[in-house]
C-alpha cells in the first residue's frame, strides 16, 4: 500500500517540479508582467497623446504653445470597416488575459473581504492599460513612431510569452509540448501583430523618401457603401443569376456588405477564448480521469490483498473499470460536439448580423423586432451595447459551452448504461422488458395523432374550392360526427396531454440552455423578450450600427459635405469647370425644376391657384388633395382641377 502512494497518485515527478520552480524563479511569468509593463504602456499613450492633434481648440493654447497637439488618444474606430484583422489579431493577444481575470484570485486573499471588489476592479482597469499600446499604435495617425513603438512593445510581450512557455511549464498534463498547445494562437496573433508593425513603418518609409503628398482628410464613406447605393439605383435583373450549391446551402458571399472592425474582432477573441477554455477543461478533466484510474488500481491492489471477499470485489472492480472507460469516452465525444457547436454559434453570430442589418437596411424591422421593443430601446442602452456586446459575448460563449457540455454528458451516460451496454452485455430480453412498454405507447400516440389529422382533413372539412389550393378551407362538414369527435378526442387527449407538458418543459430546457450561447436569440418567451438583457444588448448594437453605417445615410452625408467643401474653395480659389459635385449630383433639365417648384409652391399657397393663366382648351386633370387642410375649406375645391400647363 505504501509502494502504491510512493510510486505518485498523481503521477507527479517532485525532481520536475523542484526543476520547474528553480527556473521559474529565474524568469519572469505573463501574469506578472502585467504589473510591469504599466509604466511603459502608460509611456507609450503619454507620447502617443502628445502627437494627437486636437481639432478644437481650448484655452491652453493661449498659455502653452502646443500648436493643436495632446488630444485624447482612440485606441479604434468601434464603428469603422478598416483595419478590420490587425484589430481582432489585437484582440486575440488579450484573449488569455480576459481568461486570467475569470481564473486568477487578483491577490484577494492579501486584502480584507469588503475590498475584494475593490480589487477585481482595479486589477480590470490595470489590464486594459497594459493591453492599450497594441490597439493605440496600430490606429495612431503618425505611422512610424507607432509603428517602432508598437513593435517594440509586441516583441517584449512575445519574448516574455515565449520564456513563460518553455522556461517556466506547469504541469505536463498534455504532454511534452503542453505550453506551446495552450500558448499557440497567442504566439501567432503576436508573430501577426509584428509582421503588422513591419509593413507600416515600410510603407511610411516609402512614402516619406518619395516625398508623396499624404491627404490628412479622409473620407466617412467606403466602397462597398458606394456600390451598395449604386446598386439600389440600378433596375434589378428580371431573372436572378442561378447560384452554386455552396452559395445556396452554405454561404453566399455579398460584395456590398463588410463587417465592422468589431465584429471580426469579436469573432477572434471568441475562437481564442473558447480554445483556452476547451483545453483547461481538457486538463482538468484529463487530471479528473488519470484520479480515477488510480483508484481502479488502488481497487485492483486491494482485491491481491484481501483475498476473502473475491468474487463481490471483482465485479466491484470490474464495474468501476467499465465506469472508467464510459466516463472518458463520453467525456470525449461531448467535448468534440460541443466544441463544434460553440464554433458555429459563433458563425451564425457572424450571420444572422448580416442578416439582421439587411432586413433594417430594408426597412424591415419586424422579421426580428417588434415595433415596442425597436420604440423602447433607449438610446442610453445603444450606446453603452457597443462596449458590452464583445465582454458579453465571450462571457455568454463560455457557459453556454460549458452548460451545453455537461447536459450531453449527462445525456451520454444515461444513454450507454440504459440502452448501449445492456446490448453490449447481450441483455436484449431486459432491455426489451423494461422500453418494450415505452416504445409501444409512443408508437401507439404517434398512430393515433397520425389518424386525427387525417379524419381532420379528410372529414371534417368541406372540400377544396380549386384543385390548385394547398389544402382545403376552413369550413366544417359533418358537423355532428365532428362533436361526437371531439368528445371522445377530450378523455384521449387528457392523458396524452400530461405527457406531453413533461416533453415541453424538457425541450425548454434542453433549448435554453442550448442556446445560452447565443445573443441573436431571445432565451426568454415572445412578450418577455425585455427580461434578456443579452437579448436587449443585441438590439441595441444592431439599432447603433444600422443608425451610423446606413449605406444610404452615409453616401447622402458624403455628397452633403463634398459639395460644402467644393463651395468653400471655390470662395477662395474662384470657380472651375471640372469639380466633383457635377459627377456626384445627377443632371436635373431646367423645365423639370421650374415645373416641381410651381408645384411646391402651389401645394403650400393654394389660394395663388385661382391667378393662374390657364389655356384655352385645356382639360384639367385631378390633383391631389392636400391632408394638411382641413375639412369642410371651400378653398381646397379649387385643388381638385388641375391644369395640365404645371
Amino acid at each position: 500500500m505504501e509502494d502504491f502512494w510512493e510510486t505518485g497518485f498523481l503521477n507527479t515527478s517532485s525532481e520536475d517540479m523542484d526543476n520547474s520552480n528553480s527556473s521559474c524563479e529565474d524568469s519572469v511569468e505573463t501574469e506578472a508582467f502585467i504589473h510591469l509593463s504599466l509604466p511603459p504602456a502608460v509611456f507609450i499613450i503619454i507620447v502617443l497623446s502628445c502627437l494627437e492633434k486636437r481639432i478644437k481648440r481650448c484655452c491652453i493654447d493661449e498659455k502653452i504653445p502646443l500648436h493643436g497637439h495632446c488630444g485624447i488618444m482612440a485606441p479604434f474606430d468601434i464603428l469603422a470597416f478598416s483595419n478590420r484583422w490587425s484589430l481582432g489579431f489585437a484582440f486575440g493577444i488579450i484573449a488569455d488575459k480576459v481568461m486570467y481575470l475569470f481564473t486568477s484570485d487578483h491577490f484577494i486573499s492579501l486584502f480584507p473581504r469588503w475590498a475584494k471588489v475593490f480589487v477585481v476592479l482595479i486589477h480590470a482597469i490595470e489590464v486594459g492599460i497594459s493591453m492599450y499600446p497594441f490597439f493605440a499604435c496600430l490606429s495612431t495617425s503618425y505611422a512610424i513612431t507607432g509603428a517602432i513603438l508598437g513593435f517594440l512593445y509586441t516583441a517584449a510581450w512575445m519574448f516574455i510569452s515565449v520564456v513563460d512557455y518553455f522556461l517556466c511549464p506547469d504541469n505536463n498534463f498534455l504532454g511534452e509540448y503542453d505550453n506551446l498547445i495552450k500558448g499557440w494562437p497567442s504566439l501567432v496573433c503576436y508573430l501577426f501583430l509584428l509582421g503588422k508593425f513591419v509593413h507600416i513603418f515600410v510603407k511610411a518609409i516609402i512614402v516619406r523618401c518619395r516625398r508623396d503628398s499624404v491627404n490628412e482628410e479622409t473620407s466617412f464613406v467606403e466602397t462597398h457603401q458606394i456600390l451598395y447605393v449604386q446598386k439600389l439605383l440600378r433596375k434589378p435583373l428580371p431573372e436572378p443569376p442561378q447560384k452554386s450549391w455552396i452559395r445556396r446551402k452554405m454561404y453566399q458571399w455579398d460584395p456590398y456588405f463588410r463587417f465592422p472592425s468589431r465584429m471580426i474582432a469579436t469573432a477572434v477573441l471568441l475562437f481564442v477564448c473558447l480554445y483556452t477554455f476547451v483545453v483547461g477543461e481538457f486538463i482538468v478533466s484529463k487530471f479528473t480521469i488519470d484520479m480515477l484510474k488510480n483508484l481502479k488500481t488502488l481497487l485492483d491492489h486491494l482485491l491481491q490483498s484481501s483475498p476473502d471477499e473475491l468474487e463481490e470485489t471483482m465485479a466491484l472492480s470490474k464495474s468501476f473499470g467499465e465506469f472508467n472507460t464510459v466516463v472518458e469516452g463520453v467525456w470525449i465525444c461531448t467535448t468534440v460536439a460541443s466544441s463544434v457547436m460553440s464554433v458555429a454559434y459563433v458563425l451564425l453570430m457572424l450571420a444572422c448580423y448580416r442578416k439582421h442589418i439587411k432586413k433594417l437596411r430594408a426597412g424591415k424591422k419586424c422579421y426580428f423586432l417588434t415595433e415596442s421593443e425597436s420604440e423602447t430601446v433607449p438610446s442610453t442602452q445603444c450606446v453603452l451595447a457597443l462596449g458590452r456586446f464583445t465582454a458579453y459575448q465571450i462571457a455568454y460563449i463560455i457557459w453556454g459551452y460549458l452548460i451545453m457540455h455537461l447536459m450531453q454528458f449527462v445525456a451520454g451516460m444515461i444513454l450507454v448504461y440504459v440502452i448501449i451496454l445492456p446490448m453490449v452485455h447481450g441483455e436484449w430480453a431486459k432491455l426489451l422488458d423494461k422500453w418494450g412498454t415505452v416504445i409501444l405507447s409512443f408508437v401507439l400516440v404517434m398512430l393515433l395523432r397520425r389518424l386525427e389529422l387525417l379524419a381532420g382533413s379528410r372529414v371534417f372539412l368541406q372540400p377544396k374550392i380549386s384543385p390548385k389550393d394547398d389544402q382545403r378551407p376552413l369550413a366544417l362538414d359533418n358537423r355532428k360526427a365532428f362533436v361526437n369527435f371531439s368528445y371522445f378526442l377530450f378523455f384521449h387527449s387528457v392523458v396524452v396531454g400530461f405527457f406531453s407538458c413533461l416533453m415541453r418543459v424538457l425541450r425548454s430546457t434542453v433549448l435554453g440552455a442550448f442556446l445560452v450561447g447565443r445573443l441573436d436569440r431571445p432565451v426568454m418567451p415572445k412578450g418577455f423578450e425585455g427580461c434578456d438583457k443579452a437579448y436587449k444588448s443585441w438590439v441595441a448594437m444592431l439599432l447603433m450600427d444600422h443608425y451610423h453605417s446606413n449605406p444610404i445615410l452615409v453616401c447622402f452625408c458624403h455628397i452633403l459635405d463634398t459639395k460644402i467643401r467644393q463651395r468653400q474653395w471655390q470662395k477662395v480659389n474662384g470657380p472651375t469647370e471640372n469639380t466633383d459635385m457635377r459627377e456626384i449630383a445627377p443632371r436635373v433639365s431646367g423645365r423639370a425644376r421650374k415645373r416641381w417648384l410651381l408645384l411646391y409652391t402651389l401645394l403650400n399657397n393654394p389660394s395663388l391657384l385661382q391667378f393662374r393663366k390657364r389655356r384655352l382648351g385645356s382639360n384639367p386633370v385631378d390633383f391631389p388633395q392636400p391632408c394638411a387642410v382641413p375639412p369642410g375649406d371651400h378653398s381646397t375645391d379649387q385643388l381638385v382641377r388641375w391644369d395640365q400647363h404645371v
